[in-house]
């Protein structure tokens, strides 16, 4: 059985607008963050794209890659991810082959297949009606203007021979399942799908065709990290998260709120087995606590790296969910 710390440990931020602040603000602490997780050994930092979202200030994905990789020097950064249907695959070539340009051998091309927003917005971003169902065949466009020997008549400049390494993402078993017959690595969004979680790795890892990318499956699984000194902080902490995902529930997203005392008197008890079910793999707790569940997920997952989210409201205790995080990834 794999420990703790015979796995790579990443960050995924979706750059929280929190209330009473900015989205300029949040995009200054992202890059603090991805500055401190450098130093702490996280091995990527990936930014997520989510459109007409109040409390989110990543929707230029590319653009915010740019800003972290500038300001870092080591850590690899990419996208978890890259709603691809939104966009056209030479778009995204020449976006990521520009970034890979300026950052050789540090970039990373997370692609999913949802929109990342609701179907109003998709429309207004998309121009016309996708389902998601032409995403291999613009995976394949894709893929093919990073390839040097296609003879294409449109070319990516810069992208054209580059080795970006591409992941899909996913939160059900379809991007598992092409992702395993591409051979390519796999990330799961476990952070807000848990019970898809086991069944989307064993699909993965069952449909697997070794490539020219992997000679054997590489599975990275999303997980919600809320760590503090005590455990008792740690919930309270993890109450921000809660009440997001309150919010998403009742079609009213909005920024990231302070903590609460008592969850119980802002959610009715069908709303509190929803939020349960959606952060049912989400660790809250102090070190040792946060210790012993990663390492339950670990047993339950054989994840080859986890990919670490935690939406809390105060910037610092937010760095220190991380710091804490990383010191029981490394075995400190």
């Amino acid at each position: 059985m794999k420990s703790l710390n015979d796995i790579r440990y990443s960050v995924l931020d979706l750059s929280p607008i929190i209330e009473g602040g900015s989205a300029a603000k949040s995009l200054q602490n992202t890059l603090d963050l991805a500055q401190h997780a450098e130093k702490w050994g996280y091995h990527r930092y990936w930014l997520a794209e989510h459109h007409n979202m109040p409390g989110i200030a990543s929707s230029a994905t590319s653009v915010v890659i740019g800003y972290v990789a500038a300001g870092t020097s080591a850590i690899r950064v990419g996208s978890g991810g890259i709603m691809l249907p939104n966009h056209a695959p030479l778009v995204i070539a020449e976006q990521f082959g520009t970034l890979e340009s300026l950052f050789p051998g540090r970039i990373d091309l997370g692609l999913g297949r949802a929109p990342g927003t609701d179907q109003l917005t998709a429309q207004a971003l998309r121009r016309e009606r996708r389902d998601g169902q032409e995403f291999p065949e613009q995976l394949k466009e894709l893929r093919s203007y990073f390839n040097p020997e296609e003879d294409l008549r449109v070319r990516a400049i810069p992208g054209e021979g580059l080795n970006i390494p591409i992941w899909l993402l996913g939160s059900s078993g379809y991007s598992a399942q092409l992702a395993g017959q591409l051979g390519l690595p796999f990330a799961f969004a476990s952070h807000f799908s848990p019970d898809n979680t086991l069944p989307a790795l064993h699909l993965y890892r069952k449909s697997f065709r070794p490539s020219d990318v992997l000679d054997k499956p590489y599975a990275m699984v999303g997980v919600n990290v809320v760590a503090a000194d005590t455990d008792e902080k740690a919930e309270w902490l993890a109450t921000s998260i809660q009440q997001q995902f309150l919010n998403m529930i009742r079609n009213k997203p909005g920024r990231l709120k302070p903590p609460v005392d008592n969850m119980n008197e802002l959610c009715s008890t069908y709303e509190k087995a929803i939020l349960e079910q959606q952060l049912g793999t989400s660790i809250i707790g102090g070190p040792a606590a946060v210790k012993e569940k990663l390492q339950s997920f670990l047993d339950d997952t054989q994840a080859d790296e986890f990919m670490v989210n935690a939406p809390i409201y105060d910037h610092n205790e937010r760095l220190h969910s991380f710091e804490i995080t990383s010191n029981i990834m490394a075995g400190k």
